[in-house]
């Protein structure tokens, strides 16, 4: 049976789905209750793996406990720190462990996070994590002949960033993308529905993938300046930066950008995709002031 992300996506509906972040230590109590409190909100949730290079909980791990609390997990996988042998020993995992979804990225540079001496790996990078993962929904061994126990399920999604400056580049590597095996496109934040319009019209929907557009919580002025100083590609303009900084209560001021943007975006994609990091409280408020909820509500 395929996924709920799936039927979603290719029904009629929009779909919604939000983001947590794996512990930094051996107790993932707080990421299971924070994506408990989105039940009846979203149709899945995604799960960070290692996001901005800070060593963090191994999403496989936080992704097989939301499937026992009944939750639709979106495995993220990225290629930064594991070789291919690696990545197929997880992609194999995942499929034995029950989980449907899969997000494929290449990962954050090393150089972003708190370990800058790590070694990065980089032996995949997402397109050839995509064809590998598409290979073995096959059945194809990656050394020769079947899989002998038999393929794997896997729904793939990719990531893009909208705000590119190099439109050519990007609907290029889309392209690959798409060849190699993605179903889904989910966004970075984007910022201006203008943005994102021109991203859908030019790009996905000639690719025919269907897109979550990424909304991002901003909970101060001071915490949307920090974004724009240590998120690879993030870009908040001096409006929102503006907004917040004169808003007497920014963390409503926050909510209630986030609900606007949420709002316009599904007029546009296909869906949303929403982060709220160290705030998934705050993300039924954000869609019951944006007026989307799930088909069923």
């Amino acid at each position: 049976m395929n996924s709920i992300l799936q039927q979603s996506l290719e029904a009629s509906e929009i779909t919604i789905t939000a983001e947590v972040m794996p512990p930094r230590g051996g107790d993932p109590s707080k990421t299971i209750a924070a994506a408990k409190s989105l039940s009846g909100f979203v149709h899945a949730i995604n799960v960070t793996d290692g996001s901005r290079a800070i060593m963090k909980m191994h999403s496989l791990a936080v992704c097989k406990l939301l499937l026992e609390s009944n939750i639709e997990p979106i495995l993220q996988i990225a290629c930064r720190d594991k070789n291919r042998i690696a990545l197929q020993a997880e992609i194999l995992g995942a499929h034995a462990l029950g989980i449907k979804n899969v997000l494929c990225l290449t990962g954050d540079p090393v150089r972003v996070g708190d370990q800058p001496n790590a070694r990065p790996v980089h032996d995949y990078e997402s397109v050839q994590l995509l064809k590998q993962i598409t290979s073995l929904n096959l059945g194809e061994d990656p050394v020769s002949g079947l899989l002998p126990n038999g393929p794997t399920k896997l729904f793939l999604g990719t990531a893009a960033d909208p705000n590119s400056t190099n439109f050519k580049s990007l609907r290029k590597r889309l392209e690959r993308k798409k060849n190699a095996g993605a179903r889904f496109i989910q966004t970075q934040m984007v910022m201006d529905p203008k943005t994102l319009e021109k991203f859908c019209k030019e790009i996905a929907e000639p690719l025919e993938l269907p897109v979550l557009a990424g909304v991002f919580l901003l909970k101060s002025a001071k915490n949307a300046h920090f974004i724009n100083k240590v998120v690879p590609g993030a870009s908040i303009p001096m409006s929102i930066l503006n907004r917040l900084e004169q808003a007497k209560e920014q963390d409503l001021e926050g909510i209630t950008i986030a609900a606007e943007q949420a709002r316009s975006f599904v007029g546009i994609a296909k869906g949303i995709h929403i982060m709220a990091i160290k705030a998934e409280h705050n993300i039924p408020a954000i869609l019951n002031q944006a007026k989307i909820s799930l088909p069923s509500q």
